[in-house]
């Protein structure tokens, strides 16, 4: 018998199992994202019954995030935001500063190093896109087309706020051998090439466009080769290098057509990838870091919804400022991603490692039911006259 036979058999069970999850919570009124981390638990190796291959899962997973983080920076249209939702622009930066600088500070209070407590802020400040864009597509959404709108704007400015902090806390930190000065230089390099990229790749891309097997390998090969020189070369996460490798053709006119054609591909490997997230939870970790989760979550709620709500109606947005509060109050993938680079360098703890991944499930779940109870409040005639900001 072929020696894969078995890892080919159980990858194709794992996915029919998280197919059955996902349609399970939505069935209930919860995100399909909250089934895929269920069947990751129930087949990790810290609960009874089954255990799968975890180095054959983190493979795809990792393919999975890759890919999912290189479609959210083709979806990155800051012309297009700032020309559509111009307070917008700087409101989520701000935002997402302050949410770290706020927790950053917190954990530094309780305990924790610099470097492990600037990850925590960062992944504290950023939401998670997958369940922004389920919020925005879902059948049983309350929000109206302006939410929508700055819900998504808001997500990607927080996406690139938050990369930025973590290449500098990264660089600062000089992880590795090398000291932050070359850290730096390597960063440099890694910029040189991705703005190379961003030069050469529509190009290529318009050339093929006719051709659909090309022009889809040609994207694919793209993302995952300037996501792997970021990690090689630049020594940053590959999650956060794939993003990178999205704003490369963000601005072609192709873009549209490679993030449609990557889309079936990137959901397959996404569910894989929180599939892996939930055989990473340590119920016996968890146990003794509730108070950690719980100080997670209160940080999500005050020093993240609390600043987008105030941030929203002080600047008189476009959409429902309780809604974009609740809608992006939750931890996600970037978050997922930071802690795992804090873990491997052993600044992260197994316990506070268990309780941020327990952080992203609950704020996902909550922010995902609780925006649909948030009902928008009908404009006054003088604020619907208004353009959207």
């Amino acid at each position: 018998m072929d020696v894969t036979a078995p890892q080919i058999l159980e990858l194709g069970a794992v996915l029919l199992l998280a197919a059955w999850a996902g349609w399970a919570a939505r069935r209930v009124g919860l995100p399909a994202v909250l089934g895929y981390l269920g069947v990751g638990l129930a087949i990790s190796p810290f609960t009874p019954g089954y255990v799968a291959d975890r180095e054959g899962l983190q493979l795809f997973a990792d393919l999975g995030v890759v890919l999912l983080l290189f479609e959210v920076g083709i979806e990155v249209d800051l012309l297009r935001l700032r020309r559509e939702h111009g307070r917008l622009i700087w409101a989520a930066p701000l935002q997402a500063i302050i949410t770290a600088t706020v927790v950053s500070i917190a954990a530094l209070s309780v305990g924790l190093e610099p470097f492990a407590a600037a990850l925590v802020g960062i992944g504290v400040a950023m939401s998670s896109s997958v369940v922004v864009v389920n919020i925005t597509r879902s059948r049983r959404r309350t929000t109206d087309a302006r939410t929508d709108e700055a819900l998504l704007g808001w997500s990607v400015l927080q996406d690139i706020t938050g990369v930025i902090l973590a290449i500098v806390v990264l660089a600062v930190a000089g992880q590795g051998e090398r000291s932050p000065i070359e850290s730096v230089l390597r960063l440099a390099a890694f910029g040189a090439i991705a703005v190379v990229a961003a030069a050469a790749l529509p190009r290529v891309l318009r050339r093929l466009r006719d051709q659909h097997d090309l022009f889809l390998v040609v994207s694919v090969a793209a993302g995952l080769a300037v996501a792997g020189l970021g990690a090689v070369l630049g020594e940053i996460p590959l999650a956060l290098a794939a993003f990178i490798a999205g704003l490369a053709i963000t601005e072609s006119p192709d873009s549209a057509e490679a993030r449609r054609r990557l889309l079936p591909f990137r959901d397959l490997l996404a569910v894989l990838f929180f599939v892996a997230i939930g055989t990473l939870i340590d119920p016996a970790a968890l146990a003794s870091g509730l108070p950690v989760v719980a100080g997670l979550v209160l940080a999500v709620v005050l020093a993240k919804s609390g600043v987008i709500y105030v941030l929203a109606r002080s600047l008189r947005l476009s959409g429902n400022p309780a809604q974009l509060a609740v809608g992006l109050g939750q931890i996600g993938e970037f978050s997922f991603v930071l802690a795992s680079v804090g873990h491997a360098a052993g600044a992260i703890d197994a316990t506070l490692y268990a309780a941020i991944l327990a952080a992203v499930v609950l704020t996902i779940a909550g922010s995902t039911v609780i925006v649909r109870l948030v009902r928008p409040r009908p404009l006054p005639p003088a604020a619907a006259a208004q353009p959207a900001q």
